[in-house]
């Protein structure tokens, strides 16, 4: 099991209500993508040769995450296709779920700018998180 994210809230995250601004849960949930990738791939993966681009987004929020918090962000394999494949995130604070989202990444080749099908090596570290 790979240990959920440690997110810090910054100030600058805030907005006027005092609570993290609903656009900053995406660059959280990137920064989980980030941790989880290095724990699955290592960190010598060939991010040029075999990539991702971010095909789509969601987000559910719950409650309101707060400067004081320390939010952890688990994430999981919801289904992998050919070329493609989802993650779900839960953020967490305390114990208690703050949001959920999803993301759909493809497998990209930034070498030849084109759609690739997922390397064997990540779809085996994808199956490692699948959450049934």
């Amino acid at each position: 099991m790979i240990t959920p994210a440690k997110i810090q809230v910054r100030f600058s995250d805030l907005d006027v209500l005092g609570h993290v601004n609903n656009t900053i849960y995406l660059s959280y949930f990137e920064m989980a993508r980030v941790h989880y990738f290095k724990e699955l791939l290592g960190e010598g993966w060939d991010w040029n040769k075999f990539g991702i681009v971010l095909a789509k987004n969601e987000v559910e929020y719950f409650k309101s995450v707060l400067l004081n918090h320390e939010p952890l962000i688990t994430i999981f394999t919801e289904h992998i296709g050919s070329k493609s494949f989802t993650l779900g995130y839960e953020l967490h604070v305390n114990n208690v779920l703050f949001a959920k989202g999803k993301s759909v990444q493809v497998c990209f080749d930034a070498s030849i700018q084109q759609s690739i099908l997922v390397p064997d090596q990540m779809r085996m570290q994808l199956e490692r998180i699948i959450r049934e």
